[in-house]
């Protein structure tokens, strides 16, 4: 069903003066097959569902006008600010900054001026810099806690579009995938997220196949590289030529001198912006980026065709697609790397129907269509041919091969 009219967030309240635990978010995503994030700052629909892993903030309000973070993980440092002075630095996309993005962004929606302070405390399961969007996780979920903690309500497609545009404040300019499936996803299924409105619609996935991460141990943090606003800038440029090429066919042949001089400004333009943030470019490959989005945007829908339709070959096709995207992906929009290669390569040896890269890429995780009678030997197989001999990867294997389901969105629950 397409929820085309806002819906409130699903609450647990239980009426206590302090919070003692706020979020049961799995602001992680799985962009399922294909429909990734790389077409949904281009404003076409995309597929995702919410994985079973999650980032969890323990919350206390305070009286004083500071935020204090801390992570379970220990390999985060503290880190403490005025709730009146938020400073985000792009140079140095650290952890805390994503808390930031998503407290910001509901601070100044509301226009707060005196927020409340808060003494927060992070855990998660979601393996950072793996492009299962552990930075949107926590950004959704800072969001969400600042919302609660000043007595403030919003429905969840505007929760989703206020974090959308907080986590740009990092210095990424993705679009609004991961933020949308935070907030809007369900419990067994995926969805079918389209913008402008924002609105998401039940895809339900076939049964017999389950769907299989596998970490390939390359960390890529979208906010540390230019890579990712490279690939928005060429597709903004592709935007503008193709809109100039059609207007142009339509009148007489002098508008191509001006169409040239309008392509060299923009192109000059592009350039500028890209070096202002510290990236070096000399080249837009317009070409390979539109088709690769074209093509990915009619995969979304054909996936959708074949779920809703569901023929006796429906994994096959749904696997098929799935190649199909990890080939653009790589040879159109060249956001693969080595390692994504060879556990591609891999998880298609073993039995997997199709396998492709997630999230921006340049490393991160695989997510492989399995059927679920092979499920168990394909695991051990993969473990085994990509992890088994490389101490760095076993180590991150525990977190980073495993099975998953569409999980729900973003929960509070209120304790004593």
């Amino acid at each position: 069903m397409a929820a085309d009219a806002p819906s409130t967030v699903p609450v647990q309240l239980v009426e206590q003066p302090r919070w003692v635990l706020a979020g049961r978010p799995p602001p992680g995503r799985l962009p399922v097959a294909p429909g990734r994030e790389h077409i949904d700052y281009c404003g076409y629909a995309v597929l995702p569902m919410a994985i079973e892993q999650d980032i969890l903030i323990a919350v206390e309000p305070v009286k004083t006008e500071v935020v204090q973070l801390a992570n379970i993980n220990s390999s985060y440092l503290d880190f403490s600010t005025s709730v009146n002075n938020i400073q985000i630095n792009k140079t140095k996309p650290q952890w805390h900054n994503y808390f930031l993005c998503g407290l910001k962004g509901i601070q100044e929606h509301f226009g707060l001026n005196n927020p409340t302070g808060m003494n927060c405390l992070l855990d998660g399961t979601i393996p950072p810099s793996s492009g299962l969007s552990s930075s949107s996780a926590l950004v959704c979920c800072a969001g969400l806690v600042t919302l609660k903690a000043n007595g403030k309500t919003l429905s969840k497609v505007e929760l989703a579009e206020i974090c959308t545009k907080s986590e740009r404040y990092i210095g990424t300019e993705g679009g609004g995938m991961d933020q949308s499936i935070s907030f809007l996803a369900e419990e067994g299924t995926a969805k079918l997220i389209e913008f402008s409105p924002l609105r998401a619609t039940d895809v339900r996935l076939p049964s017999g196949a389950a769907f299989v991460i596998a970490n390939s141990c390359v960390e890529m943090n979208k906010a540390a590289t230019s890579h990712y606003n490279i690939r928005v800038m060429e597709c903004r440029l592709a935007t503008k030529v193709t809109y100039g090429l059609c207007q142009t066919l339509m009148k007489p042949s002098s508008k191509y001198v001006l169409l040239v001089l309008e392509f060299d400004c923009l192109h000059r333009s592009a350039q500028q912006e890209l070096h202002a943030s510290g990236s070096e470019v000399s080249t837009f490959k317009l070409y390979q980026r539109a088709k690769h989005v074209y093509s990915e945007a009619a995969r979304v829908l054909e996936f959708k065709k074949i779920c809703s339709e569901a023929p006796d070959n429906a994994i096959q096709l749904l696997g098929a697609l799935m190649n199909q995207s990890y080939i653009s992906c790589k040879e159109m929009y060249e956001c693969s790397c080595p390692e994504l290669d060879r556990l591609v390569d891999i998880c298609l040896q073993f039995g997997a129907i199709g396998s492709r890269l997630t999230g921006a890429g340049w490393g991160g995780c695989t997510v492989s269509m399995v059927p679920t009678d092979k499920l168990n030997t394909f695991l051990k197989n993969v473990k085994k041919a990509y992890y088994q001999n490389d101490g760095q990867r076993l180590a991150l294997e525990n977190n980073g091969l495993f099975a998953t389901k569409p999980g729900r969105g973003a929960l509070v629950f209120v304790e004593a």
